[in-house]
């Protein structure tokens, strides 16, 4: 009998071709999430290989080897999946994937200068994981605060052969962040207004559709999922 199904890459050409980058948003109709699982992809994202952006002065290895990254840190919980794929949108196994983003006071671990005090030697909201064979990692955090200048984000980076070859920034639906700013503690003690969404960040704006993160509430958090393409 003659195999009819599709084949992973016209499954891929498809999506590609479909009308359903809605990512600036970070809500995906059902269908497209279903032609995005068919492809072996955790998000409907485009897959593309993504833009390099800043890494900001905030980044530093804490060498943690590690899925939850919280440190007790309040706030909205939110689980985070980052997919690690090549320019054929195949999966990398085996990629060190670090993050690190600001806590819901917009302060980030280990620096003496933040608007709340003084994090030197403290570790929160960072970690490493390291890809598994379908090049997902996925982290246990909060959802990112915000600080003045900047749109909600996380950053990350991607390591092969311990040679980085990707920083970048994942973005979230400003809808999402601006009713967690204004009707969730600790988020709403802020005790200001954010000016910068991500339509006027200009780090937004350089990354594109496809740094925004799909996101789903769930029964006991917030599930984040983004596939990231890299130039290995």
């Amino acid at each position: 009998m003659t195999d009819t199904s599709p084949t992973r890459r016209q499954l891929l050409a498809a999506f590609a071709a479909s009308p359903i980058v809605l990512t600036g948003v970070g809500v995906f109709p059902r269908a497209a999430r279903a032609q995005a699982s068919s492809a072996g992809l955790i998000a409907p994202n485009v897959c593309m290989v993504m833009p390099e952006t800043t890494e900001g002065p905030y980044y530093f290895d804490p060498g943690l080897v590690r899925a939850d990254i919280t440190e007790g840190r309040a706030g909205v919980p939110l689980d985070m999946a980052i997919q690690v794929v090549d320019v054929a949108c195949d999966p990398i196994a085996d990629a060190r994937v670090d993050i690190w983003h600001c806590d819901a006071e917009g302060n980030y671990s280990g620096y003496a200068q933040n608007a709340g005090g003084d994090t030197a030697g403290e570790t929160f909201l960072r970690g490493t994981q390291i890809s598994d064979a379908r090049g997902v990692v996925t982290f246990r955090t909060i959802y990112p605060g915000w600080y003045p200048g900047r749109t909600t984000h996380i950053h990350y980076k991607v390591f092969l052969d311990q040679r980085t070859v990707l920083t970048s920034q994942v973005f979230f639906p400003d809808a999402l962040s601006q009713y967690f700013y204004q009707s969730v503690e600790p988020y709403s003690t802020h005790g200001a207004d954010r000016a910068v969404m991500n339509r006027n960040d200009r780090i937004a704006s350089s990354v594109g559709d496809g740094g925004y993160a799909a996101i789903r509430e769930q029964s006991e958090a917030y599930s984040a999922q983004l596939v990231v393409g890299v130039d290995a």
